[in-house]
């Protein structure tokens, strides 16, 4: 097994952790996909992933439709997707996605926690380079052979396919999303979920305090309601 197996052993889902603020950020992911290629998931591939993505986490259907409906008004606002990297004590590279209506207030709340952690805020490209940036699906694995289906898909850009409890994992990196995507439904495997993640290329283990330092500030990111998502450096538990 590679790093992309590891790195999602790892995390066990960590993030949506908190289904309101899953909602909360599925919503958001609506509301973008409609804004670039409209409300129709049956030409919107984007919309047809987020909606993926809505049914795994068990958003309810009548939730989905407001959100569509919602995002399609002329009056609703864009998100913009904002990247941010610094660091955390202890040499521990930090992203964090966000997707805002308000930058100035993005921008303040993000400075804010690394200043009140220690960590210290950089500039654009200071970490990004330490991280993969990586698409993933999770299909139904149903009369799947995994060894053929590799070999099949390493022309689409494919580098990992594993199996889990929840079905079959497949890693990509992030330009090949779109081929993955298509070749999959073509094939018609059901996509269960689909994402992307950025797999940092070296770890650093932290213990005791230092990783009480470390944590101390990635709760605080995850918790505004601006961030989508938070990748670290640090090697994380099994």
């Amino acid at each position: 097994m590679g790093r992309a197996f590891e790195f999602r052993k790892a995390r066990k889902m960590k993030r949506w952790s908190a289904m309101a603020k899953t909602f909360t950020r599925i919503g958001k992911d609506i509301v973008m996909a409609v804004k670039e290629g409209g409300p129709d998931p049956a030409s919107n591939s984007r919309l047809r992933a987020v909606i993926q993505n809505a049914k795994a986490a068990n958003m309810p259907k009548d939730n989905v439709e407001r959100a569509i409906k919602k995002a399609s008004d002329k009056d609703q606002g864009d998100y913009k997707e904002v990247l941010f990297e610094g660091y955390a004590p202890h040499g521990i590279a930090v992203l964090i996605e966000t997707a805002t209506d308000n930058n100035n207030r993005t921008v303040a709340n993000v400075r804010a926690a690394f200043n009140k952690c220690n960590g210290n805020l950089g500039t654009s490209g200071s970490v990004e380079f330490m991280f993969d940036h990586t698409c993933n699906f999770r299909v139904d694995g149903e009369g799947l052979d995994l060894e053929e289906m590799e070999l099949e898909f390493i022309d689409f850009g494919v580098e990992e396919i594993f199996k889990d409890e929840d079905g079959v994992l497949i890693y990509a990196p992030f330009e090949s999303f779109g081929a993955i995507q298509k070749e999959l439904e073509s094939r018609e495997i059901e996509i269960l979920s689909s994402g992307f993640e950025r797999i940092p290329q070296i770890t650093k283990e932290l213990g005791g305090d230092e990783l009480a330092d470390v944590e101390k500030l990635l709760e605080k990111l995850e918790e505004d309601e601006d961030v989508q998502n938070v990748y670290h450096s640090m090697t994380e538990a099994q």
